[in-house]
Parts: structure tokens; sequence; C-alpha cells
């Protein structure tokens, strides 16, 4: 009995639901995006002048990038998103974030030593 083969598959099987590798480089890539948005050194020139229109004392922009629960889930949902346009070059950028993460948290894991 021959099958006939699947032309396409549901959306989500690919995206939504994850392999624990992927769900593990994921959350990592999301750590460290939201970090660099809400804490580095390189995006302050960025978070000074959302600051300037949008103070984060009196408005929810400007306090959206001082709170890494708030970002991180516009963050985490820009990733799924991406994954879902453009999955390989999605996961290239995950790969590198999710290094990254491991390196800061290994280095700060050394500092305090």
């Amino acid at each position: 009995m021959r099958v006939a083969p699947k032309i396409v598959e549901p959306l989500w099987e690919d995206t939504l639901l994850m392999s624990p590798l992927t769900f593990v480089i994921a959350g990592l890539a999301t750590y460290r995006l939201t970090r660099m948005v809400t804490r580095d050194s390189i995006a302050e020139p960025l978070r000074e002048k959302i600051w300037k229109k949008y103070p984060p004392e009196s408005t929810k922009i400007g306090y959206l990038i001082t709170c890494d629960w708030c970002t991180s889930i516009w963050i985490a949902s820009g990733l799924q998103i991406s994954r879902t346009i453009m999955p390989s070059g999605t996961k290239a950028v995950e790969s590198i974030l999710a290094l990254s993460a491991v390196a800061g948290l290994l280095a700060a894991h050394e500092e305090r030593d």
C-alpha cells in the first residue's frame, strides 16, 4: 500500500513544539538579547535616546526597556515569529546569542569566586 506524501506540514509542528535543546537555545538567546537591550553598554545610546522622549519613570515604553521581565516577552515573541518566517537564519542567530549568554554567565560565575 502506497502512502501519499505530506505536502503541507502543520506550522505548529516545526515552530511551536520545540525539542528540549531548541528550547534551551531559544531561552539563552532570549536572555542574551534581553540583557543586551536592557543593560549592556552597547545599547546605552539607544536607551538614552528613547528615554529622552519616553522617560522610564513616567511612560510605559521607557519603562519597558528597563525591565528584563517585560522586555523578554517581546524578544521571545520576535524570535518565535522570526523562527516561523526564516527558521535557518533564526537558528544561526539564536545559536550565537546562546553561546554568548553561556560565556557571559560563566564569566560572571568566575568573577564571583
